[in-house]
């Protein structure tokens, strides 16, 4: 199930990095070029939630496209966190918590894989709640201006990426605290 619809979907995420990055390249004025980029973004995290609906209801569910999904959406956090920090939207220390955190329990999940115990680390709210709020801060970053003349993204962008950065500690908690009897059975 390599060329199924939801995979070609969870492929456009990791397309979209050169493209989003890109942008802040382009001979473009920089409003226009954050307008650009926060659209990117939005279109581009719109097919996780698309490609998971699709796999479910077209039945086209498959250990690839379960395994290259989350990929994706690091890939694309990442990406666009290194741009923020480049661009002087994000703070480098927000980055690292993120981006440290996604690497931690992407081992962590690969090792409770092999040993039989990866129920103790399945995705819970609190990574649900991390992820929805990284992908709301993210876009308001990118954009850096006043929306509907009203919303300074700049700032609450700036609250909501710190907030994610919070609740990525807490989420890393909650799953190292799940996984650590099987951790504990294995180091002895």
């Amino acid at each position: 199930m390599f060329w199924t619809i939801p995979t070609l979907l969870t492929w456009t995420r990791i397309v979209a990095i050169p493209l989003i990055v890109g942008i802040f390249y382009a001979p473009l004025e920089p409003a226009m070029r954050n307008l650009i980029a926060t659209v990117l973004f939005v279109v581009f995290a719109a097919t996780d939630w698309l490609d998971g609906y699709l796999a479910r209801k077209l039945n086209q569910t498959s250990s690839f496209g379960a395994f290259l999904d989350p990929v994706a959406d690091k890939f694309l956090v990442c990406a666009s966190l290194l741009v923020l920090v480049h661009l002087q939207r994000a703070d480098v220390f927000v980055a690292l918590i993120i981006i440290g955190r996604e690497i931690a329990i992407s081992a962590l999940r690969e090792w409770m894989a092999q040993i039989g115990a990866s129920k103790s680390v399945a995705v819970h709210m609190i990574g649900k709640l991390k992820t929805t709020v990284q992908m709301t801060a993210i876009p308001f970053l990118l954009y850096d201006g006043q929306l509907f003349g009203v919303i300074d993204t700049g700032v609450w962008g700036t609250w909501l990426i710190w907030a994610s950065a919070v609740l990525t500690v807490w989420s890393m908690v909650y799953y190292l605290q799940k996984a650590l009897p099987e951790i504990r059975a294995r180091v002895k």
